[in-house]
């Protein structure tokens, strides 16, 4: 490095799944927003605003943070599995999605699982978080049966509250009633 090289470089690299946010790099001198994937903008010193937002390759990103780069921990892998009508069986398509759901769980030794139940707007809204509770715990329990450790599963329960499809209230929509497999 030279005696002008900057001492500080900021690059706005796209999340995993594509989106790219905004930052604003600011010193007393003045500041900068980048907006755009690749952008970046480097600071020599306090007295001196950053420089204007420039897009840099992809391979000069690599270079320079690669060790950075290499330590991100994985993305998470979503599973959403459906139950029959008022019930904690599930449908036979998302029991067979089981398998992959240990698989990915074994693969990255997860030990970082939340299991989300959801229910359709059928019913009482108080039985209906009371059903998504029960749908969490029945798949807890089959995964903690084939060998996951029941401590790396946080269950929760949404009731009807965060529905895969808009509704009315009072109806019967088989993308509710769900529970969501995130595993981290």
């Amino acid at each position: 490095m030279t005696a002008c090289s900057p001492k500080n470089v900021v690059v706005l690299v796209p999340d995993p799944d594509g989106s790219v946010g905004r930052i604003t790099v600011a010193n007393a001198a003045g500041s900068v927003e980048i907006d755009a994937a690749n952008e970046s903008t480097a600071i020599r010193d306090a007295k001196t605003a950053p420089s204007p937002p420039a897009e840099m390759e992809k391979k000069d990103i690599d270079q320079l943070f690669s060790e950075a780069l290499a330590i991100q921990p994985q993305p998470p892998v979503h599973f959403i599995l459906y139950f029959e009508k008022d019930s904690t069986q599930l449908r036979p398509s998302s029991a067979a999605m089981l398998t992959d759901i240990l698989s990915t769980i074994q693969a990255r030794q997860s030990e970082h699982i939340s299991v989300v139940g959801h229910s359709d707007t059928l019913g009482d809204k108080t039985y209906n978080l009371s059903l998504s509770m029960r749908r969490a715990a029945a798949v807890k329990q089959r995964l903690v049966q084939k060998g996951i450790d029941e401590a790396h599963i946080d269950i929760t329960s949404h009731g009807e509250e965060n529905p895969l499809v808009k509704t009315a209230d009072n109806v019967s929509n088989p993308k509710n009633r769900r529970v969501e497999v995130v595993i981290r």
